[in-house]
């Protein structure tokens, strides 16, 4: 549906897209200025992941820029926690998603932007800074994908039909583990063609762009999800939980093609 016939929310959804794009794009300027220097400081959260000044400016940034444009939108970050809006919006930020990767210089990591709306992902912005890979979505819209400076185009999923012949991605093999789950990663490397950790958010972006088929995690954060089920599904794909439901909120994830998701469910539903 053209913007000239929308509804009065798909114009904000799409308000809040542009908006997450161009904050997405900053906040990982402020992210590559930091990327591959000497000295960079890491420290331990509570849970013992790691975070860096760039974690923490990069989401200052971004909730700036939402304050400024929509003041009235809650906002919850990683590295900050949750401001209470009255809109009925509100922003799921992870400044910088994969920061292992980000501390170990490897370039596979990304900026996610979510915005829910009554209690749904509506909109989603996935960007690769090292690489300038964009992908971007609103609910029942297109996906966009670009490359650095390549024009937009629309991001599909893969047509592969069986899980014999497909690329399976996951974050870490050690998470499956921590939940007992190290039975279904041996299940799911058996019946799949090829297994790659190219983990966090960049193996989402591949499964989206049809690179790879399915993306598994058994442990995730609202914010780590956030952004990736409105452009999972834009896209032609889907994004659930283990048991196959569509959510961003049980801490764990399923992101497939579509036609290899009740196959996947076979082994990530059981015990």
């Amino acid at each position: 549906m053209s913007i000239g016939h929308s509804t009065a929310l798909e114009i904000e959804l799409h308000r809040r897209r542009e908006l997450a794009v161009e904050l997405a794009q900053s906040a990982g300027g402020i992210t590559l200025a930091h990327f591959r220097r000497s000295g960079l400081q890491i420290e331990l959260k509570a849970d013992q992941s790691p975070v860096t000044i760039a974690d923490r400016e990069a989401e200052l940034a971004l909730r700036a820029g939402i304050k400024e444009r929509f003041p009235q939108d809650a906002i919850l970050g990683e590295e900050f926690g949750e401001e209470s809006g009255t809109s009925g919006f509100r922003w799921i930020l992870d400044p910088i998603d994969g920061t292992k990767s980000f501390i170990r210089g490897v370039p596979l990591y990304g900026t996610l932007i979510g915005v829910e709306h009554e209690a749904r992902s509506v909109v989603g912005v996935i960007h690769i800074p090292p690489t300038g890979e964009m992908l971007h979505a609103v609910a029942g819209d297109a996906a966009f994908y670009q490359d650095g400076a390549q024009p937009a185009v629309k991001a599909r999923v893969s047509p592969t039909a069986k899980l014999g012949e497909s690329l399976f991605c996951t974050s870490d093999p050690v998470t499956f583990r921590q939940v007992d789950r190290a039975a279904h990663l041996e299940r799911l490397i058996a019946a799949c063609q090829l297994c790659r950790t190219w983990g966090d958010c960049y193996g989402y972006l591949l499964v989206a762009t049809g690179r790879a088929d399915l993306m598994v995690d058994p442990l995730l954060s609202v914010w780590d999800a956030a952004a990736l089920q409105p452009i999972l599904e834009a896209a032609g794909g889907s994004f659930t939980d283990w048991q196959g439901r569509p959510t961003i909120y049980t801490g764990d994830a399923i992101a497939t093609n579509s036609r290899l998701l009740a196959e996947v469910l076979q082994i990530t539903a059981t015990r």
